[in-house]
């Protein structure tokens, strides 16, 4: 086994998705799994644990997301290395993931050398986008359209994505160690945000969005 080699988490809620980026990636010598993770809250304590030179994860779990789980690694080690490796082609939800902490951003319906060659830019520090996510936040840019999510803070987001996947202010504030009140605060606040007069309405901007 290369001592040099860079080592890496895998956060994935599918046990067979894992297994397959477990099988590709260990094919290339430079590359070590340390760690493997189903879900924010247990990726956050391996992460901590193992410290990873590369966290490869997916931004839609169930519970919290990847996104407050970047939010959270990298709060606690500035430095640390998040590759984002998910099925949403939405320039919108990368620049959120970067924005966040992220140095990476590749789809799964990316080539497998895609997937590697990013492992290795963000391991060298570099900033890693898969051509399709690169295209869009440059079509994204060229035609001057506004990200109606950038105003939200990265909390705010996050609840916004609760909130549209159904889930109730108390489970909400459970899953965030928030309380209720707070919840029902940024609640509100993301409606006068968005201007949105309903849960429906922003049911519907998330779906448009493509952040469920």
């Amino acid at each position: 086994m290369n001592a040099a080699a860079i080592r890496i988490m895998l956060v994935d809620d599918h046990a067979i998705v894992r297994a397959g980026f477990r099988r590709l990636l260990e094919q290339q010598p430079e590359f070590r799994i340390v760690a493997e993770a189903a879900d924010a809250d247990r990726a956050y304590a391996l992460f901590n644990e193992h410290v990873p030179d590369v966290i490869i994860m997916d931004v839609s779990m169930p519970g919290v997301s990847g996104l407050d789980a970047i939010r959270r690694m990298t709060g606690r080690r500035p430095a640390a290395r998040v590759l984002v490796f998910s099925m949403h082609e939405d320039a919108s939800l990368a620049e959120r993931a970067i924005q966040l902490g992220a140095r990476g951003y590749v789809t799964k319906s990316s080539p497998p050398e895609v997937l590697a060659a990013a492992v290795l830019d963000v391991a060298a520090g570099k900033l890693a986008l898969s051509p399709d996510i690169a295209k869009s936040i440059a079509i994204l840019k060229l035609a001057g359209r506004e990200d109606p999510l950038g105003q939200l803070s990265p909390r705010e987001f996050e609840v916004l994505r609760l909130l549209a996947r159904g889930h109730a202010a108390g489970a909400i504030a459970k899953l965030l160690n928030l309380s209720g009140k707070t919840v029902a605060n940024y609640h509100t606040s993301i409606k006068q945000k968005l201007h949105l007069s309903s849960d429906i309405e922003l049911v519907l901007l998330a779906q448009r969005q493509d952040i469920l």
